[in-house]
């Protein structure tokens, strides 16, 4: 079964700042084109593949639908449901992407 992806308008933010970010604070408007199409390829792999990257609760311990796709640096979040791969964010690895993703909660849901 072939799955549908759906990016969140936060995912394209996401994109959209990564590429900002390197080509112009970086200067690097190469290295960022790569980067995001490097990124989008990885994404469009989860529609053969959708459960290639691992579980977020099995880093963390919190139960989670969500699951995360490793890109060089960055970390792709999506869930599946009914045949689709909803990709939510895309986050530099080193940021505090529990907060980004679930707000105020802690590790252990408190």
């Amino acid at each position: 079964m072939t799955y549908k992806i759906r990016i969140s308008p936060k995912a394209q933010d996401d994109l959209a700042e990564i590429k900002s970010y390197i080509s112009q604070e970086l200067c690097n408007p190469q290295a960022a084109t790569k980067l995001v199409s490097k990124i989008m390829e990885r994404i469009r792999g989860l529609s053969e593949f959708p459960e290639m990257g691992a579980p977020l609760s099995s880093v963390i311990d919190i139960h989670t639908e969500y699951r995360f796709l490793v890109c060089g640096n960055y970390l792709v979040f999506y869930r599946l449901e009914d045949g689709n791969v909803f990709v939510s964010r895309v986050i530099y690895g080193k940021r505090n992407y529990m907060r980004i993703l679930f707000g105020s909660l802690t590790v252990n849901g408190h």
